[in-house]
């Protein structure tokens, strides 16, 4: 399923979306982790750390309330948080911790901005209302793209 493509049914937009959640779940857990881990890092650091998984949350909430609108649903939090735990080692240092949510910030803004872009192509008529998920989708994309340049100045602002 490409983005590169129009989006042309209610399972495949239910596909995207929930691709979308299991995103929001990593950068979440992944975020929260490296709070926990960042214990003696800077306050600016911890802030921006917890601030993306307050709005990770927020973001799955919104994608939730979609998918139950399409009647799909999405992998359970607890089950993508105990994978993240399995496959990332600890990284203590805030360089990496940072390097790492700038990546995380920049795969979902750009995840989400070709999805927008595959839905603004589309002119399929969906069960659920096409201008309120694209109006979900841009302000999600909003945040991210604020999310990658909040981690560039503090990353900028440490060297």
């Amino acid at each position: 399923m490409s983005l590169g493509q129009r989006v042309t049914s209610d399972h495949q937009l239910a596909r995207l979306l929930q691709i979308g959640t299991v995103l929001e779940e990593v950068v979440e857990a992944r975020a929260l982790r490296h709070a926990d881990e960042l214990s003696g890092a800077d306050r600016e650091t911890r802030r921006l750390l917890s601030e993306a998984a307050e709005e990770s949350a927020e973001h799955r909430r919104l994608l939730a309330e979609l998918l139950d609108e399409l009647d799909a649903g999405s992998v359970p939090y607890e089950e993508v948080e105990r994978l993240v735990e399995e496959r990332y080692a600890a990284t203590t240092d805030s360089d990496g911790l940072l390097y790492d949510q700038l990546c995380n910030e920049e795969t979902a803004y750009k995840f989400y901005d070709d999805l927008v872009d595959a839905l603004e192509a589309s002119e399929v008529t969906f069960s659920v209302d096409r201008d309120r998920v694209l109006r979900t989708l841009r302000a999600i994309r909003a945040d991210e793209e604020a999310g990658v340049e909040a981690v560039t100045r503090l990353m900028e602002r440490q060297e």
